[in-house]
C-alpha cells in the first residue's frame, strides 16, 4: 500500500549552520512505527551555510549515498579518501568495520548554501575495509530518463557500487512535462528533491515529499517546472 510523507511531516532538526528534515526516525527523533522502509534506514535532507558542516564523525556498518542538489560538498575521511561532490556527482562511502569522515561546505560566501540528500542502507555483510567512490551522471542525467547512480544488483551497472545486492537508487532530472516509468519494486521509496511531480495513483508531490510503495511501478510526470527525483528499489526489507 502506497504511503506518501509529505514535507511538513518530516521531523527536523538543527545544529549551527545545518538545517536537515529526516524521513524516517534519525539521530535524537525516535519513532517506533518509523525507522526505515525495505531496507532504506535514512533519507535526510541538508542545507549547509558557507563555512560550516558536520566535522569528524564516526560511522561503521552502512552504506551511505549522497546527491547533492545545489552548491558543493567537501568529503573527507580518515582512509584518505577526499572528493569535493556538485550536482549530478553520485558518491558512496561504505563504513566497513569504521571510518570517521567530515563533510562541510568550504563557500565562504554568505548565501551560497549547499543542498543535498544523503541516504544510509545496510550491507549485506557488515565487516570489510572502509572504501569511497564517486561519478559524474551529468551527461547521463541530461537525457532525462531514470539513471541508475547506485546499486549492488549483480544484474544492474550502475554508477557506483554499493554493498548490498537488493538495492538500487535512480535518479532523474525531468524537464517541464517530462515524464520516467519507475520500476517494479517489492519496495519502493520515491524522493522528490526538487520540483514538483504529479504521480500515477498518489497525485501531486512537492520538493521534500516522498512516497512509500509495494508491488507495481508507476509513471511520474514532472509540473511546470521540472523535477529532480530520487528512487530506491529494494528487493528485500530488514528482518526480511
Amino acid at each position: 500500500m502506497d504511503l506518501v510523507v509529505r514535507s511538513a511531516d518530516r521531523a527536523a532538526s538543527s545544529m549551527p549552520g545545518v538545517r536537515s528534515r529526516h524521513c524516517f526516525s534519525f539521530g535524537d527523533h525516535y519513532d517506533p512505527d518509523n525507522t526505515h522502509h525495505g531496507i532504506l534506514l535514512a533519507c535526510n535532507a541538508e542545507q549547509v551555510r558557507a563555512g560550516t558542516g558536520f566535522d569528524t564523525h564516526p560511522h561503521r556498518a552502512v552504506e551511505i549515498v549522497t546527491w547533492v542538489l545545489s552548491g558543493s560538498l567537501v568529503h573527507q575521511d580518515s582512509e584518505g579518501h577526499a572528493g569535493l561532490v556538485h550536482p549530478g556527482l553520485a558518491q558512496r562511502m561504505s563504513a566497513g568495520t569504521g571510518v570517521l569522515h567530515s563533510e562541510r561546505n568550504d563557500r565562504a560566501v554568505e548565501g551560497a548554501d549547499v543542498r543535498f540528500v544523503q541516504m544510509w542502507v545496510l550491507p549485506d555483510e557488515p565487516g570489510g575495509a572502509p572504501s569511497y567512490e564517486q561519478r559524474d551522471t551529468t551527461a547521463e542525467l541530461a537525457a532525462g530518463g531514470l539513471v541508475p547512480v547506485a546499486s549492488g544488483d549483480p544484474a544492474q551497472d550502475a554508477a557506483v557500487r554499493i554493498g548490498n545486492r537488493g538495492a538500487t537508487l535512480f535518479a532523474a532530472r525531468l524537464a517541464p512535462g517530462g515524464t520516467v516509468d519507475l520500476p517494479d519494486a517489492p519496495f519502493g521509496h520515491l524522493y522528490l528533491a526538487d520540483g514538483a511531480a504529479d504521480i500515477e495513483g498518489p497525485g501531486l508531490l512537492s520538493d521534500g515529499d516522498s512516497l512509500r510503495t509495494v508491488g507495481d511501478g508507476r509513471r511520474v510526470t514532472a509540473g511546470p517546472d521540472g523535477a529532480e527525483l530520487l528512487f530506491w528499489r529494494m528487493l528485500t526489507r530488514l528482518g526480511g
